[in-house]
Formats: structure tokens, C-alpha cells, sequence
């Protein structure tokens, strides 16, 4: 409850900068960012190479091999910072965009900041100190919201970006190491991390698959279609999958060293995950309802009309993010169960799916690239679940059937509020997109007359309860 509650905050402060940075900004300043951001955020991965998770995930950490980890992945993370600076010019020639330059060196500092921060996040993580991180997370959002606002209402244009993701990180490192508590201290030769690199390694994999498939449609955007078009993209992305993501990451701070601790016991592992389907479903996937049935006054309310052309793609990107949401409790067995070869090869399926649908839909402008984006998850979806039955042993056949009520449910409620909202369009964009969440709320209150899909709502009132309690 307490890293939902300090993500909600950071949702609230995330909406808060992509509405008033799309009043300060252009599409264009977004654009150029998001080039950047698409090519060189995979040298966040590699910064992290899996070792965050492993730590958490390990049975036992000495003090010397948290050390070890620390100063590895500090090393890692100075070394990406030269290597992304001195590289630059190669990412402007790409993009044949010389204003690309000051972003790609300003961004630079990013990989060892974070590098720093790796295992504190950790540490803080294994010993379930949750509110800690949210603490930090929160305070280090507002920093950065500061930042941003200021640098544009100067007039820094693409800089306020680049100032916004640096204040944000340094401020999360300060306020991490204050929290953790430890001093790293010197690596002792001879300490045995082997364990984790194989770990992290097997995840590292996974993860650079998925951040590829993942950021495929902002680079063929940025290629083919222009700094402009690439921006729109951005903000409707921003705008749903960026909060979107804030809640599912630490969610899986949560859930990783929970279930990590019930692995051996095989009927409460499948409940925790089966518990855990619906919980995503009922909430997350049933807010990704309303955005689908109120896109387009949700665009103009929360980013004036110039950025009216992006309502279609906010819609596709909800669609996308509803199938995601659902494959999410497959990646916590994944990791629970110490299976990261096996997500590395579901990883680069999907990939597959993904990179294709993209591809293909790019021959219809932007429109297609994010109609390529919606239906990549939505057939990948149930071959992870396939997959994870086949390698973990886990049941899957209730997670089908609970997605099945929660695909239903959505999508009942969907419909509703896409009715109501185009009946309310001579009434303006905020009365407009009012009709639209309230049909869509009141379509799933209707639903709890269902007898399954009102048990599938008693478990997640349940859940929360208990933790509560």
C-alpha cells in the first residue's frame, strides 16, 4: 500500500509536468529528447546488468558482496556516461539532427548516478523498507518537476528535459544513500559474486530484448516521420505508459521478495500470482478502460488543442498497455523462480511480435506504428503464459480464465464510456470526458452482478484488507 500510495503521488507529479511542459514546449523539443532518450536508454540496462534484482532475489548477501555489487555497478555506470558522451556525434549522424549533441552529452552524467544508486535501491528493497523508497521516489519526482518548470518558463527548450532527468537522479541518490545506511566500503578481492552475475546476466538479456522491442516504434517514428511527429508520439506515451510503468516497476519491488520467499510452496505461490492477476486487472487494466473511452477530451483537458492529433494514439497505447499489465505477474515468476534464461528466450519472441507489428503498421504513419504497438502484446500475451506453464510449472489455466473476466469487464465498461462521451460531445472536452469515466465506472458496477466477476471483486477487497491489517 505504501509503493502504491508514493506512485500515485509520482502519477500525480508526472501528469503535472506533461501538462504544463506541453504549454512551455513544443512537439518538436519533445521529439528530440525522445530520440535520444529511445537510443541511449539502453545503456540503462547495462548499468543496472541485472544486479538490483539479484541481490534482491538472493537467498543470502554477505557485506562484502554488497560492496562488490556497488562498486560494479558504479563502474559500469561511469564507464556507459564516457562511452554515451564521446559517442554523441555517431547518434547525431544517425538522426542526420545536429541539435541532437548537447541533449545526448547532457543526458551523460545519468548512467553513473544511477550506477551509484543501484544497490542502495536494493538494500532498501530486500529489507522491505518500502517507505523509504517511496520517501525517495516521491521527493526526487518533485525535484525534477522543478527543475523542468523552471529551465522552460527560461526558455531552455529541450534542455528543461535534460534538466529535469539529472536533478531527478542526483536527488534520488542523495536521499537513497541516506536511507540505506551503509558505507560501501572496498571491495575485497576473492568475493564470491559469480551467483549474481549469472543471475544478472540471464536478466540483463531479457531485458535489452525487451527495451529494443520496446523502443523500435520511437526510433522508426524518429527516422522515418521527423522530430514532430515523433513528439506527439512521446507525449500521448508519456502520458499513460510512463505513470503506467511507475506503478508496475515497483510493484515488482513488492512482489519479487515475496514471492521469492514462497517459491517451495507451490498453493501459495499460485494464489500470491493469481491474487496478484486480479488485483492488475481490477484496477490498472479497468483504469486503461476509461482512457480508451475518453482518449479524446482526456488529450485536449490534459494537453490543449494543438496536441489533438495524439487522441488516437493515447487510445492505441491503452489498448497496448492492457495486455501488458496482464503478462506482468508472468515476469515476477520469472524472477521469483530464478528462471531468467527462460525469460530470455519468451523475451526474444516476443520481440519478434513486436518489432514486426511495428514495422508492418509503419507503412500507415504514426497511426499504424501504435496500432502495430496494441497488437504486438495482445497475441504475445498468451504464448507467456504458455511458455511460463511449460517452465515453471505453475497452473495457468486460472490466470486465463481470470484474464478472460477482466478483458470482459473492460471492455464492457469501455464501450459504455466511448458511448457516453461521443453523446457528450457538444457539451465540451471536460463535461465530455466526465460522461465518459462515469459510464464507464458505472458499466463495471453493473458487472458485480455477475456471479464470478463479483468474486473476482470480493478478492481484490479482500487483498486489500488484509494488507491493511
Amino acid at each position: 500500500m505504501v509503493t502504491i500510495g508514493a506512485q500515485l503521488i509520482r502519477m500525480v507529479v508526472q501528469l503535472a509536468v506533461v501538462i504544463i511542459l506541453a504549454r512551455l514546449l513544443t512537439p518538436t523539443d519533445y521529439g528530440l529528447v525522445a530520440m535520444v532518450l529511445a537510443i541511449v536508454g539502453v545503456a540503462e540496462i547495462l548499468r543496472d546488468f541485472g544486479l538490483s534484482s539479484a541481490a534482491i532475489q538472493s537467498a543470502t548477501l554477505s557485506p562484502a558482496q554488497r560492496t562488490s555489487l556497488f562498486w560494479l555497478n558504479t563502474a559500469i555506470g561511469a564507464g556507459l556516461s564516457l562511452a554515451v558522451f564521446l559517442l554523441a556525434p555517431v547518434l547525431v549522424a544517425l538522426y542526420d539532427e545536429p541539435r541532437l549533441l548537447p541533449i545526448v552529452q547532457g543526458l551523460a552524467p545519468l548512467f553513473l548516478l544511477g550506477g551509484l544508486a543501484t544497490q542502495y535501491r536494493a538494500s532498501l528493497a530486500r529489507e522491505l523498507r518500502f517507505v523509504a523508497l517511496a520517501r525517495a521516489d516521491v521527493i526526487a519526482a518533485v525535484v525534477g518537476l522543478t527543475a523542468a518548470i523552471t529551465l522552460a518558463a527560461l526558455g531552455f527548450g529541450p534542455g528543461a528535459l535534460v534538466g529535469q532527468q539529472l536533478a531527478q537522479a542526483l536527488a534520488l541518490l542523495v536521499l537513497l544513500a541516506l536511507s540505506a545506511r551503509w558505507p560501501p566500503g572496498i571491495p575485497r578481492r576473492g568475493t564470491p559474486i559469480r551467483q549474481f552475475l549469472g543471475f544478472g546476466g540471464g536478466l540483463v538479456g531479457s531485458q535489452l530484448v525487451g527495451y529494443l522491442a520496446n523502443n523500435i516504434d520511437s526510433v522508426v517514428i524518429g527516422l522515418r516521420f521527423g522530430a514532430g511527429p515523433l513528439g506527439l508520439y512521446s507525449r500521448a506515451f508519456q502520458l499513460l505508459m510512463t505513470p503506467l510503468g511507475q506503478i508496475r516497476s515497483p510493484l515488482t519491488t513488492v512482489a519479487l521478495p515475496v514471492l521469492s520467499r514462497l517459491r517451495e510452496d507451490g498453493p501459495r505461490f499460485a494464489r500470491f500470482v493469481g491474487t496478484g492477476q486480479l488485483a492488475l486487472g481490477y484496477t490498472l487494466v479497468a483504469g486503461l478502460g476509461l482512457v480508451i473511452a475518453a482518449a479524446e477530451p482526456l488529450t485536449t483537458l490534459l494537453l490543449g488543442e494543438r496536441w489533438d492529433a495524439a487522441a488516437p494514439i493515447l487510445r492505441l497505447l491503452a489498448i497496448a498497455g492492457v495486455f501488458q499489465t496482464l503478462a506482468f505477474v508472468g515476469y515476477w515468476v520469472y524472477l521469483a523462480r530464478g528462471l531468467t534464461a527462460d525469460l530470455l528466450r519468451y523475451s526474444l519472441v516476443s520481440a519478434g511480435i513486436r518489432v514486426a507489428c511495428i514495422l508492418v503498421g509503419s507503412q500507415w504513419g504514426v497511426i499504424g506504428v501504435a496500432a502495430g504497438y496494441a497488437i504486438a502484446p495482445a497475441l504475445a500475451w498468451p504464448v507467456s503464459l504458455w511458455w511460463l506453464s511449460r517452465r515453471s510449472g505453475l497452473a495457468v489455466r486460472p490466470l486465463y480464465a481470470g484474464a478472460g473476466r477482466i478483458l470482459l469487464t473492460v471492455g464492457v465498461g469501455a464501450a459504455a464510456g466511448r458511448l457516453a462521451a461521443d453523446v457528450a460531445q457538444p457539451l465540451g472536452p471536460a463535461l465530455q470526458a466526465t460522461a465518459g469515466l462515469v459510464a464507464g465506472v458505472a458499466a463495471y458496477a453493473a458487472l458485480a452482478l455477475v456471479p464470478a466477476i463479483r468474486r473476482d471483486y470480493r478478492a481484490v477487497i479482500d487483498l486489500v484488507r488484509e494488507v491493511r491489517r
